[in-house]
């Protein structure tokens, strides 16, 4: 398997303390081995002619101590490596792993660290666009230079992308000693950093321009407003609202429903509104959802007005 996926242009890691398999697939073309302590230490004697770097851990159920003599035997050997104080999960020591993280920098101010993150943003049930931040942020200030994430957990789809952000934030912020707010929005995914909202004043004195039938959709923070030249409604509840649109063209009513439903969104989640646009979603953003339905329904709005001579819940 680590033959093939190195043939196939991937760059491989090994995580096994036993000593057989990393030997296997170092042979294989495995670049990085996870990880190395006193049970196993032996087995990077053989990787010192070659370009495989380690990661190193304390010893199993001991402290820092524990990293001096398993540093001391690669740096003889010649074998590159990496420190992973281990951080903890939440609520079986966490905080405390961060202390050993700061007192490893202060022991080594210029090994390489390195950070195994999984066990945060995968055994904790939150978003983990903010949690990646944080962690990145305790990794630059610490000069932790390497971390490993996953995506198994279904709220951690997306974390190597949200840490290729998160890095790069993080480093403006630390290097240029500037806030991480207002360089790169991507990580602010379920809320917006900024809401545009016009007030209900402003809105009639918009209405009262109108020539037209179609409706236009705003949202605030609280409210969703719908009008026409004729119709002005305001309100939270969606079902309401559209009752009083007098819609009764099938077309008309998808668009409206679907419209109505992104803004009801938007208002619930803090997000800004835009009609016939895609709500904003950070890196996970989509195109704008503008599509070839708003063409037949304008097409079909104009011939509704040729027979009727008025268009009901236009769009």
């Amino acid at each position: 398997m680590v033959r093939e996926l190195v043939g196939a242009g991937m760059r491989v890691s090994i995580d096994s303390f036993d000593p057989g398999e990393i030997g296997t697939a170092v042979t294989a073309g495995a670049e990085l081995v996870l990880s190395v302590n006193a049970s196993n230490r032996a087995v990077a004697r053989e990787l010192a002619r070659s370009e495989t770097r380690v990661v190193v851990i304390p010893d199993f159920g001991q402290g820092l101590e524990t990293l001096e003599p398993s540093i001391a035997a690669l740096e003889q050997w010649g074998v590159s490596y990496l420190i992973d104080p281990v951080v903890e999960p939440i609520g079986f020591g966490f905080m405390r792993s961060l202390e050993r993280y700061a007192e490893t920098r202060r022991r080594y101010p210029d090994a390489p660290l390195f950070m195994g993150v999984g066990n945060i943003t995968e055994l904790t049930a939150a978003d983990t666009t903010g949690v990646n931040a944080l962690l990145l942020a305790i990794c630059q200030e610490l000069g932790v230079r390497a971390v490993l994430t996953t995506e198994v957990i279904p709220w951690g789809r997306g974390a190597v992308r949200e840490i290729d952000v998160a890095r790069r934030l993080m480093y403006h912020a630390v290097t240029h000693k500037a806030l991480p707010k207002g360089v790169d929005d991507r990580l602010v995914t379920v809320k917006d950093p900024a809401i545009l909202a016009y007030a209900e004043a402003e809105l009639r004195e918009l209405q009262r321009a109108v020539t037209d039938p179609n409706y236009r959709i705003f949202t605030d923070r609280d409210s969703i407003t719908v009008f026409n030249n004729e119709r002005f409604v305001r309100g939270t509840d969606i079902h309401e609202i559209f009752a009083q649109l007098d819609v009764d063209e099938a077309t008309h009513a998808f668009y409206l429903g679907r419209e109505l439903m992104k803004a009801k969104l938007a208002v619930t989640l803090g997000k800004t509104y835009r009609q016939e646009g895609a709500l904003q979603w950070g890196y996970l953003t989509p195109p704008d959802d503008r599509g070839p339905e708003h063409v037949k329904l304008t097409q079909r709005s104009a011939r509704a007005r040729a027979r009727t001579g008025r268009a009901k819940g236009s769009r």
